[in-house]
């Protein structure tokens, strides 16, 4: 568990009649397969099924959080949508302009940019941390002295002193100084969404809790919106106003924070909660929250894909594919059970965790 300081209340825009604000981001049918070595030819043609078939929103101004094991297509979902690989199929709208047509990339890379889990490993060893933030603003026409002044501003915003930091190396930070320099960078070209693929969970504990509460500040100051992708449940749940839970390459469900932490409607997101650190000794489970291993990504299973580890599967589970569908007015979720008529035997109802 972790020490943070409660979460200050942000209110989601809304549109002009009052109803939900437009997305700033739309992920429609994104699908990305990668080819297996040595398939293909006189062998019959594999692929990894990372992302198959993927469609969300992101709303302007919010969280929204990403979860699931690892292998479900959390990373390569974010690299799909900052277009560091090519999807195979499907489209990426932002604020209404399908990207690479009437939004050009490199005016999309301006406004998305992303903060990455190996805080050394995203800076270049033989730049200064000034030279590292200013890279970016003067690759895009930003003159030199008004780029340096958006790095010391920047510097001192994500609580490092431009005077004692700027001349500095990657090498002679600490791995929270250097992922409060990524998330400096990320901000130099004044974007819109920032993605953040697991960029606490190599920081100490106590430095972890001073980098989230460092990204509500930004989120609230510079007007942003973040994909938040990350294994600890527990800052998914600090941090995210809604949440996304994939598996095997598919959206399983998604919904409000409330309604997935408190009243999930798909098995898999029950047992991923059933996996959170729980500091009452009573709701403690020593039984493991799912059988089996996750299924071969190059062959999944027919129908569901989880219905192989599924409690709740009957016959109809290995048929069908479940779609997408509303549950609520706040969940969608891809399950035989949430959908009348489908065939499964069991009742819609609250998966306890």
């Amino acid at each position: 568990m972790i020490s943070i300081v409660e979460k200050p209340a942000y209110d989601l825009p809304v549109g002009e009649r009052g109803g939900p604000a437009q997305p700033l981001i739309s992920a429609r049918g994104l699908l990305k397969h990668f080819p297996v070595k040595g398939s293909g030819f006189l062998r019959p043609k594999k692929a990894v099924r990372a992302v198959d078939g993927v469609d969300f929103d992101i709303l302007k101004g919010e969280t929204l959080g990403i979860v699931g094991e690892s292998g479900c297509g959390k990373s390569t979902t974010a690299r799909l949508l900052m277009q560091l690989i090519v999807p195979d199929r499907g489209d990426i709208l932002f604020d209404g302009e399908k990207v690479g047509e009437a939004l050009a990339l490199a005016d999309y890379r301006r406004q998305v940019q992303m903060v990455f889990q190996d805080s050394y490993a995203s800076l270049n060893p033989r730049l200064t941390i000034e030279e590292s933030i200013a890279f970016a603003p003067r690759v895009h026409g930003v003159p030199t002295a008004k780029a340096i002044a958006r790095v010391h501003d920047l510097l001192f915003r994500v609580g490092l002193e431009p005077s004692r930091f700027a001349g500095r190396y990657p090498h002679e930070l600490s791995g929270g100084q250097r992922q409060r320099v990524n998330i400096a960078r990320a901000l130099a070209l004044e974007p819109r969404l920032v993605i953040l693929d697991e960029a606490v969970s190599a920081l100490d504990k106590s430095v972890e809790a001073q980098v989230l509460n460092l990204l509500l500040d930004l989120k609230r100051d510079f007007g942003l919106t973040y994909l938040f992708i990350s294994h600890d449940l527990n800052v998914v749940r600090f941090m995210c106003d809604r949440v996304m839970v994939m598996y095997l390459g598919k959206v399983a469900e998604v919904g409000s924070r409330e309604a997935i932490f408190d009243n999930t409607r798909h098995p898999y997101s029950s047992a991923l909660l059933a996996s959170m650190p729980k500091m009452d000794p009573s709701a403690r489970t020593t039984e493991p929250p799912l059988s089996g291993d996750p299924p071969n990504p190059i062959d999944p299973p027919s129908g569901c894909h989880f219905h192989t580890r599924c409690s709740f599967a009957e016959n109809v589970c290995s048929e069908k594919l479940p779609p997408l569908t509303d549950v609520s007015a706040s969940q969608a979720a891809a399950c035989l059970m949430s959908i009348p008529g489908s065939g499964h035997g069991r009742a819609p109802a609250r998966m306890e965790s």
